[in-house]
């Protein structure tokens, strides 16, 4: 039975997981199911938000770990950690949009910059949001991270992550201090 009081357990990612995962990822962000969440992207991306591929190859990356969260035995939540020198990327984040608006989030990046922290000594975690998504960024903001202004451009043209709805598409570096 799930329920919302049931623990959330964390492990690395396998080979086996790799399915379920894209599955996650993509009802997250892509889709009619993903409108079920706030964390959704259909209005300015279609198309494809990851593949099996792409999930794998953080799976197996030396410096890398796709953080797998469960509850009740089920995988409701992910995320890529990524060793880069003095801080850690943050990436491939996603929330089962139904449990989505109570808390999961929330505690799912405190244990990813923990255990960053701790595993690597990072003194800073990094990640990028695409800066059309002004909700997102203001959630990240609440937890205490800050926008750069130093933005790369959006991938025109690579269906590997998306086909934009928008040509005004970029990705900001969001960036906090964990110490």
């Amino acid at each position: 039975m799930d329920t919302a009081d049931s623990p959330l357990t964390y492990r690395d990612a396998t080979d086996a997981d790799v399915d379920a995962l894209v599955a996650l990822i993509e009802s997250a962000y892509r889709g009619d199911a993903s409108r079920a969440g706030w964390t959704t992207e259909a209005d300015i991306l279609e198309g494809q938000r990851t593949d099996p591929q792409g999930v794998l190859e953080v799976v197996k990356a030396p410096d890398s770990r796709l953080l797998t969260v469960e509850r009740d035995g089920r995988i409701v939540a992910c995320c890529q950690l990524e060793h880069r020198g003095a801080h850690a990327y943050f990436g491939m984040f996603a929330v089962s949009p139904a449990l989505q608006g109570g808390g999961l989030g929330k505690a799912i990046i405190a244990e990813a910059e923990r255990r960053a922290r701790v595993t690597w000594g990072v003194t800073e975690m990094h990640m990028t949001v695409i800066s059309v998504r002004e909700d997102l960024i203001a959630w990240y903001e609440r937890r205490g991270y800050r926008r750069t202004g130093e933005t790369t451009p959006f991938p025109y043209g690579d269906e590997r992550f998306g086909i934009p709805q928008r040509d005004d598409l970029r990705f900001e570096l969001l960036v906090k201090p964990l110490t």
